[in-house]
């Protein structure tokens, strides 16, 4: 293109010098202009001395203000205007015009140029389309409002314009001035001193004219300008003015660099001008252009193995061998032939040598990584999102084939594969022990847990507040030590993400190679080479089914001997180096040595952790059970333990070489018989040791709404319920046995193992019995008791002068403790006997009459215990009282009780008072048994007695009998009337018969002293009188 071309283009805004439309953006400019307001007269008369051409409108005028961008404009200085996106209503309205103009359906967002006319920012904003499109339905009144909206905010804006000028106003005459002197000056430089120059404009000035020109477009136009002279300067100033005669400024060094060229070409010319090295030079490159693709594809080559881009890299690497092959034609033309081969084709031939010999280097060192990568690839899932193509096997076994090996290498995967998988299984089982034990050993040298601690944690399965808190059912080390057992075992046993599920899908994978499935979508290599390697042998085949019968052997063989052995002495494995057999794949971060990223794991080798104690406790047999760890914590893990061996097994079971192999499927039976045997008695050892210790738990807190009882009762149901139902899942596994064909794995437990099952929940109910009957009969009470600051006496029930009651009572824990008792007879025990029976299917009808035999030997134990001692102290009084030398009156008619009847009454009135705060059900049978202790001490005393008895010894004794007769009326029972009896015959048989006949005379009268007696005692002995019931 021209200069005039370009300066045509530039001047009429053009793309093109032969258009074929008229420029839409002309007429959408025309518009714009319509809607602006008049222009000034200096803007019409500068538009007037515009040329009158025809294509003028095209033409870019340096005062036009808009831009090239669409739907912007610029200033007349070239300044862009920067439109806002959107703006609120100029005229007080909402505060989105956009949102508006949207709503009324005009593509304002997609067409920049629309919405700039609506954008009072905008320079083709457009009043009357404003108007139109945004307040269309506006009444003259709210335009009113908006026009006065609008008159203010153009006030306040004016106003703030003014002072921002008004105070920089000098600033910017002095620049301007400034400017345009140096600019005089830069452009007169070599003008003659004698000419006169032009005046310089006063920097004050602050009127101009509106229609006067820029000092930069007139001061080259007067009479004193350069170009107003006749004749150019010939002083050396002037070749460096900026001027046209001066070429601006670099005259001088042009004729300098004329020579320099002429020079140059003189030297060098016949160098350069050689017709024969030109037509060499043609013919070079010629056949470079001929045989590009020969040296382009070495780089490509490189770059595809760089990237791993193993489609582009087979592609390229064909074209190489295409390339080879054409070489080899031209040779072996020639020489079949017998004619010279010309400089093309001699050219052709050394270029494709040189390039398969550097390919052939590339593909081998690629082959070799390719080698090496397929030893240690992952199988990694096909829904993984971050698989990574160049990374899988299939890719790299198809990438080999494509391009051509003489190992396979579908064996050589399957055969590393096999090898990773084994050495994998043995360090990650040896280290996941090793880790354990040393877990298992600062658990066991460290101090065992208080007995307010494990009392807490025994709770936790009967506390409803605690399993609404999710409070742990033992010690933070002890569930730590869990979790890294359970972790450690998922990591190997679960079928998504341990070392199970690699088994299993490597052997599927293997199968499929096996019957030829995968195969048919494998390449087959240059001429069918790699074809062979899509059939495995039939011995190969074997040794595959074979190595994954050796891999579940190994697997199955580790997990038994963790469950079944006891724990390892040797711990060396946690700080020995690493073999350089140990796996190191992506996966192999699940099974790292914590050595490297665990505090816990981390100690000096010369020191290693010593070994747990050995105290005779049953955990010590076994590795996997934490030491001091309750029965709680010990069910919920080992049923989840059970699970994942179960399931495990199943899984393994299926699988076709373990199906067909009776060795294996043994092996497998003997895994879950042996972990579930071992989990059990872990369990049952843990389970009885913690009942020894479950009278810990009581506190004498009462039980809810059941103030005679304590939650001692209730937190050992839930612990018995919690223990029955894991037992029950640990050794049936119901959630494994219920899948198909586990039948043939989870097995029915043995007879010897229920019964020793059997032989421990007896154990525990004996035990936990006899504790409670040994812990109320302390004189006092443990002090590392876990206290919860109630009192034994109920504050709903104490009562005025009633009996402080604290645990450190012998009587009222004896009281809380038969209450106890009776809820384990009536409610608890059969309860427990039926869901044994229910989980084990096993009937405890002898276990039953034995239990309740027990209990009634132990209550009634229990009540002797506290009534005993009242019932000897009764016994005494009474005959004390009796035998003593005054109890005889001293006058024909006693009217008055003896002492001791008094005593011996409110001994039962305080007796009666500590049973009714405690424990109100005893009342009655504990008053009734004191009541007949009673009268058996007066039958004994009367006969301790050797004098016959005269009518006032009669009298008396009747008066005393009788009255705590008709005050314990209510207690009455048939052997208290039996006894009663008899000692009216003991004083029958004491007497004459003057005395006998005088006292049936004197029966009236002693009616009337005992019903005195009775009135002037009601409100001393009014607790035994019977209750009413209201109707």
């Amino acid at each position: 293109m021209t200069t005039d071309e370009h300066t045509l283009l530039n001047h009429y805004n053009i793309t093109n010098l032969y258009p074929v439309a008229w420029p839409a953006e002309k007429d959408e400019s025309d518009a714009s202009e319509d809607d602006q307001p008049k222009s000034k007269p200096q803007t019409k008369r500068l538009a007037h001395q515009r040329s009158n051409s025809r294509y003028s409108v095209l033409a870019r005028s340096t005062s036009d203000r808009r831009s090239l961008v669409p739907g912007s404009e610029k200033t007349g200085d070239g300044v862009e205007n920067l439109v806002q996106k959107d703006e609120p209503d100029p005229l007080g309205g909402p505060d989105s015009v956009v949102r508006i103009l949207r709503h009324r359906g005009l593509p304002v967002e997609e067409d920049q140029r629309l919405r700039n006319r609506f954008l009072l920012s905008s320079t083709t904003f457009s009043p009357t389309l404003y108007l139109s499109q945004v307040h269309c339905n506006a009444s003259i009144e709210s335009l009113l409002q908006g026009l006065d909206f609008l008159s203010r905010s153009i006030d306040q804006k004016s106003a703030s314009l003014k002072v921002l000028v008004e105070s920089n106003f000098e600033r910017f005459v002095r620049a301007k001035s400034t400017i345009d002197n140096v600019y005089a000056e830069m452009r007169n430089q070599g003008a003659e001193s004698s000419l006169p120059q032009r005046p310089r404009t006063h920097s004050r000035s602050r009127i101009t004219s509106k229609g006067s020109a820029h000092f930069r477009n007139t001061s080259g136009q007067g009479p004193f300008s350069p170009r107003g002279l006749d004749k150019p300067l010939l002083s050396d100033q002037k070749k460096h003015a900026l001027s046209k005669e001066s070429e601006y400024g670099v005259q001088g060094i042009k004729g300098p660099l004329s020579e320099v060229a002429v020079k140059a070409e003189e030297i060098w010319g016949p160098a350069l001008g050689g017709r024969e090295r030109e037509e060499s030079l043609r013919t070079a490159m010629a056949s470079i252009e001929r045989n590009k693709g020969v040296l382009e594809v070495d780089a490509a080559i490189v770059n595809c193995i760089k990237h791993r881009n193993y489609d582009n890299l087979v592609a390229e690497y064909k074209r190489a061998r295409q390339y080879a092959e054409d070489a080899r034609t031209i040779v072996s033309g020639a020489s079949g032939d017998r004619r010279p081969l010309t400089d093309s084709d001699l050219y052709q031939i050394v270029i494709t040598g040189r390039m398969w010999s550097s390919v052939e280097v590339q593909i081998d060192d690629f082959k070799r990584d390719i080698w090496r990568r397929l030893t240690n690839v992952e199988n990694p899932s096909p829904s993984s999102a971050t698989r990574n193509m160049s990374d899988d096997h299939m890719a790299l076994i198809s990438v080999l084939l494509e391009l051509g090996v003489q190992d396979n290498p579908i064996w050589f995967w399957l055969l590393s594969r096999y090898d990773h998988l084994k050495n994998k299984i043995i360090a990650s089982f040896e280290r996941s022990r090793v880790e354990i034990e040393i877990l298992r050993r600062r658990i066991a040298n460290a101090d065992p847990p208080s007995t307010a601690t494990h009392a807490a944690h025994l709770k936790a399965s009967g506390n409803p507040a605690s399993r609404d808190k999710q409070q742990p059912v033992d010690g933070p080390s002890i569930i730590e030590f869990w979790n890294l057992v359970y972790g450690s075992m998922n990591n190997l046993l679960a079928t998504p993400g341990g070392l199970l599920g690699e088994i299993i899908e490597f052997w599927e994978k293997a199968q499929d190679f096996i019957d030829g499935r995968i195969q048919a979508t494998l390449p087959v290599g240059p001429d069918g080479q790699s074809r062979k390697h899509h059939r495995l042998s039939t011995d190969g085949a074997k040794e595959l089914q074979e190595g994954v019968v050796e891999l579940i052997e190994i697997l199955r063989g580790n997990i038994f001997s963790f469950f079944a052995d006891p724990p390892v002495e040797d711990v060396s494995m946690l700080y020995s180096p690493l073999p350089p057999t140990t796996p190191s794949t992506p996966k192999s971060a699940i099974f790292a040595p914590y050595a490297h990223q665990d505090s816990r794991f981390r100690f000096d080798a010369s020191h290693p952790p010593p070994p747990s104690p050995k105290t005779g406790e049953a955990w010590e047999d076994f590795a996997f059970w934490p030491p001091y760890a309750n029965t709680l914590s010990g069910v919920q893990y080992l049923e989840k333990l059970l699970n994942l061996v179960g399931t495990a097994a199943t899984e393994l079971a299926r699988l076709p070489s373990v199906s067909s192999s009776s060795g294996i499927q043994r092996g497998l039976k003997s895994l879950v018989a042996g972990t579930r045997e071992r989990c059990s008695k872990a369990l049952v050892a843990a389970w009885t040791r913690d009942v020894e210790k479950f009278h810990l738990v009581e506190n004498w807190e009462r039980a809810g709404e059941r103030h005679d009882r304590t939650k001692m009762p209730g937190y050992f149901l839930a612990l018995e319920n919690t223990v029955l139902s894991g037992l029950q899942k640990i050794i049936y596994i119901p959630d494994v046995a219920s899948k198909a064909n586990a039948t043939d794995i989870v097995t029915a437990p043995p007879a010897e193992l229920l019964k020793d099952v059997r032989r421990h929940f007896e154990r525990t109910l004996y035990t936990t019995l006899s504790d409670m009957v040994r812990y109320a009969e302390m004189v006092s009470p443990p002090n590392n008791l876990p206290q919860t600051g109630s009192t034994i006496l109920s504050p709903p029930l104490k009562l005025a002068g009633a009996v402080s009651g604290a645990p450190e009572r012998r009587e009222i824990r004896l009281l809380l403790t038969m209450s106890n008792m009776q809820l384990f007879r009536t409610d608890i025990i059969p309860q427990l006997i039926a869901q044994f029976e229910t989980n084990f299917s096993h009937k405890l009808t002898e276990e039953t009459k034995m239990i309740k035999t027990a209990l009634g030997q132990i209550e009634e134990k229990l009540f002797k215990s506290y009534a005993g001692p009242f019932a000897r102290d009764l016994a005494s009084m009474i005959h004390t009282g009796i035998t003593s030398s005054t109890w005889v009156p001293t006058t024909d008619r006693p009217t008055e009780l003896r002492p001791y009847v008094y005593e011996a009454l409110l001994l039962l009135v305080n007796i009666h008072t500590e049973v009714t705060t405690t424990t109100p059900p005893l009342l009655h049978p504990i008053i009734s048994y004191l009541f007949e202790q009673i009268i058996l001490a007066f039958l004994s005393a009367f006969r301790a007695r050797s004098e016959r008895y005269s009518l006032a010894a009669l009298m008396q004794a009747t008066l005393d009998v009788e009255f705590v007769a008709s005050i314990l009326s209510h207690y009455t029972t048939a052997r208290a009337s039996e006894l009663q009896s008899q000692v009216y015959q003991e004083l029958d048989q004491r007497t004459d018969n003057s005395a006998r006949m005088r006292l049936q005379n004197e029966l009236p009268e002693m009616r009337a002293i005992l019903k005195k007696l009775r009135d002037g005692t009601r409100g001393e002995f009014i607790c035994f009188k019977k209750q009413r019931t209201a109707r």
